[in-house]
């Protein structure tokens, strides 16, 4: 199924043009969202398998931390109550429930209200004085 890039662009830039910076359409099902702070969320919809989709949000080279929700059916995450939905939780092996929309348009909605307050709470993070 090919999804409509086009309005997920507008989302991200209009409801969210706080955060972002740039966003680049890099092939027909996959995205690349530059926040201000130059981390970026990589969205990715399957062609070939129906329904499957990664919203990676990569923070390695500012903080060594990803955010990760994907419904690739690993064995490994099997236990996870919304399997094969599953969140990387700043970390490829901390992998909690994922409770994002199947809707692609309120699912990167979601996605992008947690960055914004992530941004957020790390911004006014007191910092640390020695």
């Amino acid at each position: 199924m090919i999804i409509d890039l086009e309005t997920l662009r507008d989302i991200a830039e209009i409801e969210f043009g706080d955060i972002v910076q740039d966003v680049m359409i890099s092939d027909i099902n996959e995205m690349r969202i530059i926040f201000t702070d130059n981390s970026f969320l990589d969205v990715w919809y399957s062609l070939k398998l129906s329904g499957r989709y990664s919203y990676h949000w990569e923070r390695r080279h500012i903080d060594n931390k990803i955010y990760r929700h994907d419904n690739a059916p690993h064995f490994k995450w099997k236990n996870v109550r919304t399997f094969p939905k599953h969140f990387h939780c700043e970390d490829e092996n901390r992998v909690i429930e994922s409770r994002i929309s199947n809707d692609p348009f309120e699912a990167l909605r979601e996605i992008l209200f947690f960055v914004q307050s992530e941004m957020l709470r790390i911004k006014s993070k007191p910092k640390n004085r020695s």
